[in-house]
């Protein structure tokens, strides 16, 4: 079942007044950083349209409709997102293949409604998918007067295996969609999808939530101690999802923390006046095949350059990794020239990071990219 919306207040606000008023558009994109809530919030407004007494607020929590939507049960609710490709299966049996992934995982989101955010690399939303999607659009709805589908990080329309033709055949139905029909997508970076796409969408902007709110959310509704809420608040910047991602899972760290513990490693390789070190530290990546680990981890290093370059001018109120204050501040003594060197560093690792997009061996890249880090900020 779902938990409560969080915070958005706001556009939650503004988005009901136009529903109440039949002003909504058909197709909306909902955009923000990573783990914000851009999906919670497409299902809040999609349970809101299939409600069966809405309030000029929001849904009534109370109907039929909102009781199955809550669920993920509601027949004329349709939620996508990227799933890995599967390995076995004719192709004219992917659509099907993919379409029972899809009951499993929302199967699995229902028990599980936590979840940290982390991209998969390895995921996608495939044309076979697209296909499946106009085609439920193209019938009638199976309850009320509507039907809603939600397209889930929808950026992975365009960096996977045959990613035009699945955005093309979207562009279709978002050109003339069914009266009965509204089409929700989720963005982390919008800039990413076609132009074409953005033209036909009204845009929708989620900002970050306090700290203390994601702090509190996590004490509710993921039993986290006050302590730890607060610091994985502050990391997660003003996120949920991602948050999540920076809590204790058992006795396991939680995924984003690890990458954060390997970006500082990188870091401090990097610092370190033996080659010896960095080249260490780049055979300890993993080999190529895990690019999207491998850019996750770069770009958890820009942020502890950038706490680096922080701590160093005396900001230490804006650094994100504030539970590593002191192990900055020692850096930032023994290294005075680090400070200087931030902002070409951190081009060094924007390049780093575009190459990551090709095929490349990430140990190799790694070795280069520690080496002129080494320049830069000593």
């Amino acid at each position: 079942m779902l938990l409560p919306v969080e915070g958005h207040v706001a556009e939650r606000t503004a988005l009901a007044s136009a529903v109440h008023s039949n002003q909504l558009p058909n197709s909306l994109l909902l955009h923000g950083p990573g783990g914000v809530g851009k999906q919670r919030v497409g299902l809040w407004l999609a349970q809101l349209l299939l409600c069966q007494k809405p309030t000029a607020t929001g849904p009534c929590d109370a109907c039929h409709s909102c009781r199955l939507a809550v669920r993920l049960e509601h027949p004329d609710m349709h939620w996508f997102f990227p799933l890995p490709r599967p390995k076995a299966g004719s192709p004219d049996r992917l659509g099907e293949i993919l379409e029972e992934a899809r009951g499993a995982e929302l199967i699995a989101r229902r028990s599980e409604p936590l979840r940290p955010t982390v991209p998969d690399g390895m995921a996608g939303i495939y044309l076979a998918h697209i296909h499946v999607l106009v085609r439920s659009a193209g019938s009638k709805p199976a309850m009320g007067s509507r039907k809603v589908f939600l397209i889930g990080d929808a950026e992975a329309l365009v960096p996977q295996e045959a990613s035009p033709e699945a955005a093309n055949a979207l562009l279709k139905l978002l050109e003339e969609p069914p009266a009965d029909t509204t089409v929700i997508l989720t963005a982390s970076d919008p800039e990413v999808l076609l132009p074409t796409i953005r033209s036909r969408m009204l845009p929708i902007r989620l900002r970050p939530l306090p700290d203390a709110q994601v702090a509190a959310f996590l004490q509710q509704h993921a039993s986290v101690p006050a302590e730890e809420s607060m610091r994985a608040a502050r990391l997660g910047q003003g996120a949920i999802g991602r948050a999540l991602g920076f809590v204790k899972l058992g006795k396991a760290d939680g995924p984003l923390e690890e990458t954060r513990a390997a970006a500082r490693a990188l870091l401090e390789a990097a610092l370190e006046p033996k080659p010896t070190s960095r080249l260490a530290a780049a055979l300890g990546e993993s080999p190529a095949g895990a690019r999207g680990a491998f850019s996750d981890t770069l770009e958890s290093l820009t942020l502890w350059l950038r706490d680096l370059a922080a701590v160093s001018a005396g900001a230490e109120d804006v650094v994100v990794n504030s539970d590593a204050t002191d192990w900055l501040r020692t850096q930032a003594s023994r290294y005075p020239a680090a400070a200087r060197g931030v902002p070409a560093a951190l081009r060094e690792v924007e390049t780093t990071l575009q190459m990551a997009q090709w095929n490349i061996n990430p140990q190799l890249a790694l070795a280069g990219l520690l080496r002129r880090l080494h320049q830069r900020l000593s």
